[in-house]
């Protein structure tokens, strides 16, 4: 179960498109979640990858290294 507030423009938009297809507000609340939650983890992740690099929390690998590691050599 998930309850979330939107901004009332947002609300009226969904409300507008509910309306108009004859299908329910949950069920393009859903869509869009599934459709952009494999994004949104990409995101945050990478952003925190980010600043546990630049705090010296983990370490990077050069590309070449991570190339020969594979036998994706040119």
């Amino acid at each position: 179960m998930l309850a979330i507030r939107l901004p009332a423009e947002v609300e009226d938009r969904l409300a507008a498109l509910a309306q108009a297809t004859g299908r329910t507000k949950t069920f393009y609340a859903r869509e869009a979640i599934l459709e952009h939650l494999d994004d949104l983890e990409d995101l945050y992740l990478a952003e925190q990858r980010l600043i546990d690099i630049r705090a010296g929390k983990t370490q990077t690998v050069p590309l070449e290294e991570v190339m020969k590691r594979y036998g994706l050599e040119g």
